[in-house]
């Protein structure tokens, strides 16, 4: 499987020419728990993440140079993989919410929750979705199962590409790498030739 990470032209020159791995992300908010996270085939998406991100970043002005964005590609194999695309996959999530719903009550503290960003109609911040992917890997390794190498799942964003479309203009399929070892290497992009059609 290809897959595209969306990132600053730093990030990419330690990975292609130093050979650094990408570091795995353990925000709260990371709709498919801790990993490295991937646009699955959308090299255009993940461009346009890196740009968004740079910008973002620029305009906080935290000194040094501004980060110009870039893309990585790599050559992913899922292993095992909790596959949110997957519909017998439901009742995995089911279980893990019940899990941490109990375990928080009886700690008499609240479920996280799904919150949307300011300006934005999308739930962006995903809290409870990380939370509960989160236990169902706390479970397996409690109950020494085998450990999933991998999350992949669709996630609806944007607006419709039409009116009265439940087709959104940025939905796309992301992949979580939990496992270093599914990632089989890295690479450079290319910039698509127009003069010829894609095969």
């Amino acid at each position: 499987m290809i897959g595209f990470h969306g990132c600053d032209l730093d990030t990419y020159e330690n990975v292609l020419y130093k050979h650094e791995g990408l570091k795995a992300s353990h925000n709260s908010y990371d709709w498919l728990g801790n990993g490295v996270y991937f646009w699955e085939n959308s090299l255009d998406r993940a461009g346009e993440w890196a740009v968004s991100y740079c910008n973002r970043h620029n305009k906080k002005n935290l000194g040094g140079r501004p980060k110009e964005p870039a893309v990585i590609g790599a050559v992913l194999s899922l292993g095992h993989c909790l596959d949110l695309t997957d519909y017998g996959s439901s009742h995995i999530l089911k279980t893990g919410y019940r899990i941490l719903k109990r375990e928080l009550s009886s700690l008499g503290k609240s479920l996280p929750v799904n919150r949307g960003v300011k300006g934005k109609r999308d739930i962006l911040l995903r809290e409870l979705d990380c939370a509960v992917i989160e236990r169902i890997h706390q479970y397996n390794r409690e109950n020494n199962l085998r450990p999933y190498d991998s999350v992949r799942g669709v996630f609806i964003e944007g607006d419709p590409v039409y009116d009265n479309s439940e087709i959104m203009e940025k939905t796309y399929t992301q992949l979580c790498i939990i496992n270093p070892n599914c990632i089989k290497g890295y690479f450079k992009p290319l910039t698509p030739d127009n003069k010829w059609s894609m095969v």
